[in-house]
């Protein structure tokens, strides 16, 4: 493979799948303390996350159980619907860091991760992204 030749959507499909995998993790270490509500400006229910945890981790095991052993048509379907699912949760997860109105609202909370929603936006965002070109593939049969 030269350096000008195209990438295929199968590579392109495996790496947004690592980062997938790396993004599910990290938003149950983030924000699945009990006795820490995260960063933010709202507090985001435990069950939420926990939601967030359950179908992103059946969305990894479903998609790519089709990505690497090229499964049926619909365990495809199901896995990239499970990545939908996990992708609006995980936008409303990110909802945490609208600006509270009102006048005894409170300012943001920080942790020790980053200062501000820079880290939640770039990964929730790419989610959106990921979730965007999967179906694009997937709709146009281009992962083999």
């Amino acid at each position: 493979m030269g350096h000008n030749d195209p990438v295929s959507p199968n590579v392109i499909s495996a790496i947004l799948l690592v980062l997938a995998v790396v993004l599910v993790v990290l938003t149950r270490l983030r924000l699945a303390k009990d006795d820490d509500p995260g960063a933010g400006r709202l507090d985001i229910p435990l069950s939420l996350v926990n939601a967030h945890t359950a179908l992103g981790s059946l969305a990894i095991v479903v998609w790519g159980s089709y990505l690497i052993f090229e499964t049926n048509w619909f365990i495809g379907f199901v896995g990239l619907l499970l990545w939908w699912a996990t992708t609006v949760i995980g936008l409303l997860i990110l909802m945490r860091w609208l600006p509270a109105k009102g006048k005894h609202a409170a300012d943001g909370a920080s942790d020790e991760w980053t200062e501000g929603p820079w880290l939640s936006m770039v990964g929730h965002l790419g989610a959106l992204v990921g979730a965007i070109v999967w179906t694009a593939f997937f709709l146009s049969d281009k992962l083999t």
